[in-house]
């Protein structure tokens, strides 16, 4: 997908994850601790942060004392996280190819993303164009999610997908994509190419639970199956076609589905992701 089609879909998707940033930031809380304890911010470090989101790094970032700058390529979501964190600058735009350092011409200390880095048209100059706004020595970090089983991609999804007349067709690994970084061997010849050194890619695994304030997370996980690309073609084709009793009891499938998933009361799952760590060199 170009990057001019990631433009025109996270425009509308951006929507639905600002809708639901809490569920989103309690879920991807390990994943968040895990980019930040390895990017070990200090107090006054200029920090960017690649596909912001609604703000969820900066706004910690910030609480360390560091400088926050952010860059999104979905508008509501920038517009969220400008909400957010007030004292972070975030720009509006495409991390491959904006101009990516401050009017102030400082480079950056620490660039750190969740989730974010992984839909570029063109990840080699993606991380190239980063790379030139971070100070010599200054560190990336960022986390992806990794090959294998994931069923933050599967779990619910499936349900919907068998209903579609059309469902969303496989993704190819290496295409812009949440799973486009599954390959560590990809990964680190990417950076590699992009002029970073010192590349680690250390595999963790986080529990992604949706138990929220006391529930038991099944309409939480409910939610993020249909604010998802299925969800959203499911929102849009199932109920004009099997009408507003069939869409129900869709729903209903999928949250008998999702009960009978729970694990101690709760829905949660593993998240197998990399952590990567690299260094720019000057």
């Amino acid at each position: 997908m170009a990057n001019e089609e990631q433009q025109q879909a996270w425009a509308a998707q951006g929507i639905d994850w600002v809708d639901h940033a809490a569920i989103f930031e309690a879920v991807l809380a390990p994943f968040a601790d895990a980019v930040l304890q390895a990017a070990d911010i200090g107090r006054g470090a200029r920090v960017l942060d690649i596909g912001c989101g609604s703000g969820t790094l900066l706004h910690r970032a910030a609480a360390l004392g560091a400088v926050p700058f952010g860059v999104d390529i979905s508008e509501p979501m920038v517009q969220a996280a400008r909400r957010r964190v007030p004292g972070a600058t975030v720009a509006l735009g495409d991390a491959q190819t904006l101009a990516l350092r401050p009017a102030t011409g400082e480079a950056f200390d620490r660039i750190i993303s969740r989730f974010g880095v992984m839909f570029f048209e063109d990840p080699v100059a993606a991380f190239a164009n980063i790379r030139n706004a971070a100070a010599p020595g200054a560190q990336l970090t960022f986390v992806c999610w990794r090959e294998g089983d994931n069923p933050m991609f599967t779990l619910g999804v499936d349900i919907l997908a068998d209903r579609l007349e059309t469902p969303p067709a496989a993704a190819d690994p290496d295409a812009p994509g949440p799973l486009a970084f599954g390959n560590a061997e990809r990964v680190r010849a990417i950076l590699a190419d992009a002029g970073w050194r010192d590349v680690d890619v250390a595999a963790f695994d986080g529990v992604c639970d949706f138990g929220i304030d006391g529930s038991d997370g099944v309409e939480e996980r409910l939610s993020l199956i249909l604010a998802n690309t299925t969800g959203r073609q499911a929102r849009a084709e199932l109920p004009e076609r099997l009408g507003a009793d069939g869409w129900a009891a869709v729903i209903e499938e999928l949250r008998d589905e999702l009960r009978r998933r729970r694990v101690d009361g709760v829905v949660k799952f593993p998240g197998r992701t990399w952590v990567v760590t690299a260094v720019n060199p000057g």
